[in-house]
């Protein structure tokens, strides 16, 4: 069984109403292109704009039951095509980098907002999300488990693991920033070590600081005729709704047989991973625990 991700690799308006039209464009193509759900890239009620002025930052944010995202739950509906919708949510004290999951059916599925924001720069302006979580998505020919992480919680383990001992089976990841290798690496690493498939888009060249290269990769780095690569498709530099296929049932077949993910954990011994009064080597200085 294969289900179709559409990666909406594409540049953002000036305004809210603009970012509806051109959104609900590309999930139309999506949808002739067979996709079975359609993802943004990071953010883009806005456009990944993030004013450091509080004012003009809480000026774009949008509320849950908006009328943007009111309208995107309606399209997919229309289309019978779930949507991962991306947007800068409205929240006290400060604002979110959230998206939402719709179903085929337009129903919410999915609420996840950003743990890890880039704190160190633009993003420190925003609160961070209180945890990770997962949904079974019916996509009409079967249901899939799915979770979210957005673009900065790729470079941490613990994202993706804690998906996966939800039960993740599809990673479905928004992005705004240069996919080159390393952190391209670091999408197959998440995928290898978790026996799951990550989803990533991007926006493309010509927006900011990002360059496209939104990607698949499916979980299932081996066959029993030999290694291959788990990048199933890799999208150009350029705008574009790109449409990729997710092989459920070999990537269902390698979770049962394989022995990565939760099979030879040990989490007895991680305590280490919960202390907060932890510490390392910083900065080059040893610090003691």
């Amino acid at each position: 069984m294969n289900m179709k991700i559409a990666f909406l690799q594409i540049l953002p308006g000036k305004s809210l109403d603009e970012n509806f039209l051109t959104g609900k464009k590309a999930c139309v193509e999506a949808k002739e292109k067979g996709a079975d759900i359609a993802l943004f890239p990071e953010m883009w009620s806005d456009g990944y704009d993030l004013p450091q002025d509080q004012n003009q930052l809480k000026g774009l944010a949008i509320e849950k039951d908006s009328a943007f995202l009111k309208g995107f739950r309606d399209l997919a509906s229309e289309l019978q095509v779930a949507i991962g919708i991306t947007f800068l949510e409205a929240h006290r004290p400060n604002p979110l980098n959230s998206v939402l999951f719709f179903d085929r059916t337009g129903r919410e599925i999915l609420h996840y907002s950003k743990v890890h924001t880039c704190a160190f720069d633009l993003e420190k302006v925003l609160d961070s999300g209180d945890g990770f979580y997962t949904a079974d998505l019916d996509f009409g020919r079967g249901t899939v488990k799915i979770g979210s992480m957005i673009c900065f919680d790729r470079e941490f383990p613990e994202s993706a693991r804690i998906l996966m001992l939800k039960g993740a089976e599809l990673i479905l990841a928004p992005n705004a920033c240069p996919m080159e290798i390393n952190r391209l690496s670091a999408l197959r690493s998440r995928a290898y070590e978790n026996m799951v498939a990550v989803a990533t888009c991007n926006y493309p060249e010509g927006h900011p600081d990002c360059n496209g290269h939104s990607t698949l990769f499916d979980g299932v780095p081996w066959l029993p005729n030999g290694v291959r690569d788990m990048c199933v498709f890799e999208a150009p530099e350029a705008p574009g709704v790109y449409v990729a296929e997710l092989d459920l049932d070999s990537l269902r077949t390698h979770r049962r047989n394989d022995i990565m993910g939760d099979k030879y954990r040990h989490p007895e011994k991680y305590d280490i991973l919960s202390d907060d009064d932890v510490c390392g080597v910083i900065g080059g200085e040893f610090k003691h625990w």
